[in-house]
């Protein structure tokens, strides 16, 4: 069958399905199949107009490409990642285009061998069909004849025994006569039915024959058709998976390639940005420590110096001096009140328990020396002088008091 033929049997097909309430894009798809698949054509725009006789410019490419699209996700293949070489890609694009053309080749000369050998078949199949026709019509024609000679003789027969039956009338002298002729009569009539049940076996063995054939002849075309259909699939199922893996493979690898370069230079341009934003935090926070370092220095110098205010540093030192050796009175105490605080320098060590290291706590401008060890408290006291004072000495209550 050649290309015209295949193309007036696609119309066939789409008139039939068209007949049957089939919309465009049925008739679109059935047209892109039989294309692709059997004539080895790649669908266009105008391959399917010319077929289908139907749908506008812009309708037919959304049906191809919905056609293109049902056989991606038929026949997926997932790839994993890693970036395809160019010249391996070039390889196996030229690879799987000589295995595709191969593999049609090998499929069209089978398929056209196959269809020579099952016409010849058929051919054959037909030949002997007819041949076996004429003999059971010849055979038919000679049982009718048949018949028709033992109906004539029948009808000579009873026209014998009715001549019989007349001429015993007239006296035994034609007895024997008529006895002889009786006799070959009967052995014509038995030998006419023996060839009537001759032709009538030869009949039925031709009958037997010919349903025989007609059988062989079923079972022939269909063993052939069945191949027929299992050289196209086994040919559509080595060619269909090598085009969609092929056509993944380069949109994959493009797709990759692409990601991969936009994914570096993304990566590089943040690099840079957290090297510069690293170091820019860097810089501010070692100025922010040094800044701060020089803050909590003036910090206490300014509240020293404030303390230091209005009062000697030798007369300050002499006072902190007696309260250590405990001469001054709470009186004394409570009359010098906070001038000389600024000059006070709290003990490192508590006197009672000598492991504790004392805290000053301010509460509602009342100053209490305490250790966090052995609870030894000097008590609320109006100045950082009274409350070492009261610490120092041997007088002194505990927290827990």
């Amino acid at each position: 069958m050649n290309l015209d033929q295949e193309r007036q049997a696609i119309r066939d097909e789409l008139e039939s399905l068209r007949a049957s309430g089939a919309r465009r894009q049925e008739l679109s798809l059935h047209a892109c199949k039989r294309l692709f698949f059997d004539l080895g054509i790649r669908p266009s725009m105008a391959a399917v107009r010319d077929l289908t006789q139907t749908g506008s410019a812009s309708d037919i490419p959304k049906d191809i490409d919905h056609f293109w699209e049902r056989i991606r996700t038929v026949s997926r293949v997932k790839v994993g990642a890693g970036a395809i070489p160019k010249g391996l890609e070039d390889r196996a694009g030229e690879l799987l285009g000589a295995l595709f053309e191969e593999a049609v080749v090998h499929a069209r000369s089978t398929l056209d061998s196959e269809r020579e050998e099952i016409r010849a078949q058929v051919t054959a199949a037909d030949q002997r069909a007819r041949e076996a026709k004429i003999r059971c019509d010849v055979s038919e024609e000679t049982i009718k004849r048949s018949e028709l000679r033992a109906e004539a003789a029948w009808e000579q027969v009873r026209a014998l025994e009715t001549e019989l039956s007349s001429t015993t009338t007239h006296g035994t002298a034609h007895q024997e006569g008529l006895q002889a002729t009786v006799r070959r009569l009967d052995g014509e009539n038995e030998t006419l039915r023996q060839r009537l049940d001759t032709e009538q076996a030869t009949n039925a063995s031709l009958r037997d024959r010919i349903d025989a054939l007609h059988v062989e002849l079923r079972q022939s075309t269909e063993h052939y058709a069945q191949q027929i259909k299992d050289a196209v699939a086994e040919a559509e199922r080595r060619v269909k998976p090598m085009l969609v893996e092929l056509d993944s493979l380069r949109s994959m690898a493009a797709t990759y390639q692409s990601g991969v370069r936009d994914a570096s230079r993304k990566e590089f341009e943040f690099i840079q940005q957290i090297a510069a934003a690293k170091a820019r935090g860097d810089r501010l926070d070692a100025q922010l420590r040094e800044q701060s370092d020089e803050v909590e220095v003036l910090t206490k110098e300014v509240a020293a110096l404030r303390g230091q205010q209005g009062i000697d540093p030798a007369i300050a030192s002499l006072l902190c001096s007696l309260v250590e050796a405990g001469r001054l009175t709470p009186d004394e105490l409570t009359a010098i009140g906070t001038v000389a605080d600024g000059h006070v320098t709290l003990p490192l060590r508590c006197p009672k328990c000598e492991e504790g290291e004392p805290e000053l706590s301010q509460v509602d401008h009342r100053f209490e020396l305490q250790c966090p060890e052995c609870d030894h408290s000097s008590g609320p006291g109006e100045s950082r002088l009274e409350a070492v004072s009261r610490f120092l000495s041997k007088g002194s209550i505990a927290a827990s008091a």
